[in-house]
Formats: structure tokens, sequence, C-alpha cells
């Protein structure tokens, strides 16, 4: 009978070290699973995209950047990932292409080579137009003029969306070449190049902003051109909301829009003071011979200016003129504003 109790308790401490065992187990397992999920690519496709490893930045913030990026899953086994490399001393500042359709070793893998000579780096100011952002692009080797404009003819509402009813020509994409700073491959071909503009654009379109467009009653082509107005008249962020309020009482009183930008448009370039001559143009830009808007986007806007174009101040302003600092000085009145010209210009 002792042997038997004994073989008994055996059994019974034998099924207590298993289930210790299996407990123990359970969480190796959970983590072992967590960690290769992980480890792999965030999608089986999806665009390959410039990365910029600044000066300076830590594994840990490379790894928290590319996860914002949805470049890779977790930041923290991208941590972990290049402690067990010992990546923090090997890791060089400059420009990779990386996708999402890589694992986070390949991605590491990468950036431990170093960057990737064959990338430009191109920054697009605010109120560029077409002609200058073509110029730029062509200096910087990625194409040459003819091929830009005749890309740019082939895209259409059937590719974006956005362009629905924008006129043809070669200014038919003047508002839509989003002004940033983009990184190109130099092989790329300017098709690419392009719909990296025109994808970046697409980002400004939010569900808010698209909301506020129909509240409005406004088409995205109405709504570049007034942005394009405002991007040019204003120099000051603080300014674009209110130039875009005295922009829409002209607009909804009948009075012309007399802006000048739209006759620097015409001209190609920006004179400090127009002549006579000058606002006598004859185009369908000169808003000081034409009411109402201009037929097309005279650049192409930056966030700011598309968001006063979509929220204009409430003003009862009528006027503004330009002072010698970049501000302007605002009018409700024309013989206000005629004092404020003498002073200011």
């Amino acid at each position: 009978m002792k042997r038997k109790r004994s073989s008994v308790f055996a059994g019974s401490k034998a099924r207590k070290y298993l289930t210790v065992f299996i407990a123990l187990l359970i969480p190796l397992f959970a983590g072992a699973l967590w960690w290769s999920g992980n480890l792999k690519p965030v999608s089986d496709s999806g665009q390959e995209q410039v990365f910029v490893l600044k000066t300076g930045m830590t594994a840990s913030q490379i790894a928290q950047e590319l996860e914002d990026k949805k470049i890779i899953r977790s930041a923290e086994v991208f941590r972990q990932l290049c402690r067990m490399n010992k990546a923090d001393s090997k890791l060089v500042a400059g420009m990779y292409y990386l996708s999402p359709t890589l694992s986070s070793q390949q991605i590491l893998d990468i950036l431990l080579k170093g960057p990737q000579p064959d990338i430009i780096r191109i920054t697009i100011p605010e109120g560029y137009t077409v002609a200058e952002i073509v110029s730029t692009l062509v200096k910087n080797g990625l194409g040459t003029e003819d091929e830009f404009y005749k890309v740019m003819q082939n895209f259409s509402a059937k590719n974006y969306d956005f362009l629905e009813g924008i006129p043809s020509g070669n200014k038919r994409l003047e508002g839509f070449l989003f002004p940033d700073t983009y990184f190109f491959d130099k092989k790329s071909k300017p098709k690419d190049v392009i719909e990296r503009f025109l994808d970046r654009f697409n980002k400004e379109l939010t569900a808010e902003t698209k909301s506020r467009l129909q509240e409005l009653n406004m088409s995205v082509f109405t709504w570049v051109i007034k942005a394009s107005l405002v991007e040019k008249e204003a120099a000051k962020e603080e300014e674009r909301p209110l130039i875009a309020g005295v922009f829409e009482n002209r607009l909804r009183t009948g009075m012309p829009l007399q802006s000048c930008a739209t006759v620097q448009y015409i001209l190609g370039e920006v004179k400090p003071v127009l002549s006579l001559a000058d606002i006598e143009i004859d185009s369908p830009y000169n808003t000081y011979k034409n009411p109402g808007l201009p037929p097309g986007p005279i650049a192409n806007p930056g966030h700011a200016s598309l968001h006063a174009a979509l929220n204009p101040s409430k003003t009862d302003y009528f006027y503004f003129v330009a002072k010698n600092d970049g501000s302007h000085a605002f009018a409700v009145t024309y013989n206000e504003h005629l004092r404020n010209v003498s002073k200011y210009q």
C-alpha cells in the first residue's frame, strides 16, 4: 500500500510540473508569435517611398518614424532588432528607398548598407507656377519640358477624380502640383514625377475638406482657383483668411477682383507696380477687366491658402494694399483705400 501511495503522489507531482511547464510555455509561445508576426511586412503591396534618416537620429527614433509611416508593423520589435544587430552606431544619415512589402529585417539591412546615392531632393515653394515647377524638374535632370507638358495632358478624372472639369492646355494641372519637398530617383520618368505631385494634392482632400466643399457648394477646381489667388497675394499666413474674405466680398457684390497677381501671371513676371497698360491687357485672366474668377488657378497653392479659401474671414473689407514689410493695409471704403495707397505706395 505504501508503494501505491508513493506512486499516486509521484503522478500528482508530475502533473503539477507539467502544468507549471505548460503555464510557462504559453507566454513564451505567444511572445514568439508576437515577435515573428511583427517582423513580417506591413502588406504584400505598397508604394515604395523615400525615408530620410536625419543626422543624430537614434535607432529608437528611426523605429518610431518607420511605424508612423506604416513601413514596419512595430517600433518596439524594430528597436529590439537594432539592439541585436548593434545598429545604433552603424546607421548613417541620408535618403533610403523603403517599401511596406519588406520585412523589418530587410529594412534594417537596407539601412545598414548606407544611404542610396541616386536620390534627388527637390523643394517646390508655395506659389510656384507649373512653368516654374517644370523648369525646376528639368534643371534637376528628371526629363525635358516637352516630356513633362506632354505627360500632363494625359492625366484626367479617370486617374484622379479631383481633376473633373479642368480645361485642356499646357496649364491644365496648374494649381494641382502640390508644393512640398520631394525625393525622386534620378531614373524617375516624368509620368511618375507628376503622379507624386498629384498624390500629394489628393491628401489635402480629407473627409473634412470634402464636407466643407459640399457645404459651400464649391467644386475642387473653384476652390483651387481661389486658393491660388490667396497664395499669390498673401505673404503672411495670418492674413490669408482675411484676403480670402475680401475676395469673397467682391465676388458676392459683383465687383471685379482687381488682383495684381492675375496680371502678373499673364505677364509671366512679378512687377512691383503694374502700369496702366498692364491692367488693360486683353486676357481672361485679367481680373481688372473681367468680373469673377479667372478661368483657372494662377499658381500652385499650399495648405494654408487652401484652408483660407475654404474658411475666409467674415469681414467688411473690400480693399487691401501691400505695405513694405509684406503685410497689407485693409480698407472698407474706396476713399480709405486711396489713403492707404498714398501712404504705403
